[in-house]
């Protein structure tokens, strides 16, 4: 079911490396993310696909069909870019129909097709607009609407939802998704927005200076950082400076912190290592006097999300390596979370992830 292959894709401009050996297969139907900072080189792999730029070295296969040298005409895809693209001069239902007309189909065929389009992204009867009298996301659809027009295997997205607001973002993007599942269509979209990757992906790909650092569903990559990096770039994270002292033992502090065996959590005693926990990876009732990972501490700060807070918490014993810990509106209330306050938790041994300090 494998759509779509990138085989030892490089990208060079001059001296400078923007892609290096990048190897991956995309299934059919399915919603990738890739996802990183500026300048990672997400955006070129994204072109490279696209035709819109030429790899200095690898191969490109979509559908069985060899398209690494091909032209962005003959390659299968529709795509909408940050900034929409649209022609201004043109009606919402010309830019729609645009690349229809260009494929010489039957003017009832391309009235049918926009039409159809149109309501499928909540546009009905605004074929006869102009662009600039739509707003930022009307746009968008529009946008998204052109780039499905042909029927294409294959959408790209270029950071699309960027230029909008929060709240047309949030609700512009589960539409995306929920279209994308409706037509099956093979999707790759760029984003620097990691809750946007989680939200939306089936697999996200994190590139960093322009290598994978990690491919894996939301969840894996959330919860199994395979590097620094993705640890540290995808959601929130505590990371302390500790000590191993073997058998998934670690030092942090006057305290001994472990680890749940398995993967790479055990080090040579005396190695230093980060570890790295989520703010919710704690337990806060129910606390039992016998476990190692229980832990007392006095909240210095209370950073107010909504129906969640981060406390940032002076843990007694690690002196100088405070952790942030989530509680819920409720949780605030039930144990008298407040700046100042005592608290007890425990930590989830887990959800600890270690790596070796040299590799930050």
């Amino acid at each position: 079911m494998t759509y779509l292959q990138l085989q030892g894709i490089h990208k060079s401009f001059g001296a400078f490396t923007a892609l290096d050996n990048i190897d991956l297969s995309i299934e059919r139907g399915e919603f990738v993310c890739f996802l990183g900072p500026s300048g990672c080189g997400k955006t070129t792999l994204l072109r490279i696909v696209a035709g819109l730029e030429t790899q200095t070295s690898g191969r490109i296969v979509q559908a069985g069909r060899d398209i690494s040298v091909l032209p962005p005409a003959q390659r299968d895809y529709g795509i909408m870019f940050q900034s929409y693209a649209l022609f201004p001069n043109l009606t919402v239902a010309q830019n729609v129909g645009y690349g229809l007309v260009n494929r010489r189909e039957g003017k009832t065929q391309i009235t049918t097709r926009v039409d159809e389009l149109l309501a499928l992204v909540g546009l009905p009867g605004s074929g006869g607009k102009y662009p600039a009298q739509m707003s930022g996301g009307q746009q968008q659809r529009i946008a998204l609407a052109r780039a499905l027009a042909t029927s294409p295997g294959l959408l790209l997205l270029d950071e699309p939802l960027s230029a909008l607001d929060a709240t047309v973002r949030v609700h512009l993007r589960n539409e995306i998704r929920a279209l994308q599942r409706q037509l099956g269509v093979t999707t790759i979209m760029v984003t620097h927005d990691q809750e946007e990757a989680l939200s939306v992906a089936d697999r996200i790909v994190v590139m960093n200076h322009g290598v994978i650092e990690q491919v894996g569903t939301p969840m894996q990559v959330y919860r199994e950082p395979a590097s620094h990096f993705v640890a540290n770039f995808v959601g929130k994270v505590n990371r302390l400076k500790a000590v191993a002292e073997g058998g998934h033992w670690f030092r942090c502090g006057d305290k001994r912190l472990q680890c749940a065996a398995g993967g790479d959590s055990d080090f040579r005693p005396g190695r230093e290592v980060s570890l790295y926990l989520r703010p919710e990876d704690r337990v806060v009732g129910q606390l039992h006097d016998d476990d190692p990972m229980r832990c007392a501490g006095t909240v210095r700060h209370i950073e107010f999300l909504g129906g969640n807070c981060l406390a940032e918490v002076d843990v007694d014993g690690m002196p100088g390596q405070p952790l942030q810990l989530q509680y819920s509106l409720n949780q605030m209330d039930e144990f008298g979370v407040h700046e100042g306050a005592a608290v007890q938790f425990s930590l989830r041994a887990d959800r600890l992830r270690v790596f070796p300090a040299a590799a930050a």
